[in-house]
């Protein structure tokens, strides 16, 4: 999982709105969509580290501040950064993988942004849900420092009260017949600053979360934000060691018709996701 609003997810003066009881009716969504309806993302070490859990509280209007992080354009020397080119570049992803994640990404400023895109797509996955698999997450991405202490926060983040507000179990399991969606498709990536030893990469996804079933009242829904990575070359891969999320750039809603939860539901089991390589 997804993996930036307001840190915690506190609901007090908040109210929540209870989506219809067939949110998946087939009506055309047009118009904005609320920016609250977010996907669950983890702010990772800015300071004292912090894990930021947003979407329990979909229904909290717009009165959510996103995360950001302000960076500087500049390569390895300061000088300022090309933009990166719209077409898919690089050579080819890596072929290796500990504990199912995507490992040994080239020591270079492409290596650097294949990783923080596959980060991305690990941190903003359902994995993230349950605790033996989080902590293996946790601890494969980030720098030992990192990892030491972003652990209990997000044990603390990811209570089981956090949980069954998403619909799940202690253990991150959706109810028998239904189908927790927790995904990011990055769209591109950009090294905003890139040296030998560290690099700064932001991340453009699109990130799908919710429940898909008959019974659902949190629908699937979408959510475009910009994840930045601080990384450091260590034990001979990029490691996370700070992390922040914003809202957006989010395109205009198209007009196209909600799918069937079965639909969706289908859709996740049968479309696996991708190692993605600049």
């Amino acid at each position: 999982m997804s993996l930036g609003d307001e840190p915690g997810y506190p609901e007090t003066g908040h109210t929540r709105t209870r989506l219809p009881d067939d949110p998946y009716g087939g009506a055309s969504r047009r118009g904005g969509r609320s920016s609250s309806r977010s996907l669950v993302t983890v702010v990772g070490v800015v300071v004292l580290l912090i894990a930021a859990i947003a979407f329990a509280n979909r229904g909290d209007g717009d009165n959510n501040d996103s995360s950001s992080t302000t960076t500087t354009n500049g390569g390895a020397n300061g000088s300022q950064s090309t933009t990166s080119p719209t077409s898919a570049t690089g050579t080819k992803p890596v072929e290796t993988k500990t504990n199912g994640i995507p490992s040994g990404f080239a020591h270079t400023q492409q290596g650097a942004e294949s990783a923080a895109a596959n980060y991305a797509v690990t941190l903003g996955s359902t994995g993230m849900f349950n605790t033996d698999s989080r902590h293996k997450i946790v601890n494969g991405l980030y720098t030992s420092a990192a990892a030491g202490k972003l652990q209990t926060a997000m044990d603390t983040a990811y209570s089981a009260s956090f949980l069954s507000k998403l619909g799940l179990d202690a253990n991150g399991n959706a109810p028998k017949g239904s189908t927790f969606v927790s995904r990011t498709v990055p769209v591109g990536t950009t090294a905003e600053q890139y040296a030998d030893s560290n690099a700064k990469v932001s991340v453009w996804y699109v990130g799908l979360i919710g429940m898909s079933g008959t019974s659902s009242t949190n629908p699937v829904t979408t959510t475009w934000k910009t994840w930045t990575f601080d990384l450091q070359w260590a034990d001979g891969d990029w490691k996370i060691s700070a992390d922040t999320q914003k809202d957006g750039p989010a395109p205009v809603p198209g007009d196209d018709q909600a799918a069937a939860s079965d639909q969706i539901s289908k859709a996740v089991e049968q479309y696996g996701g991708f190692t993605y390589a600049r």
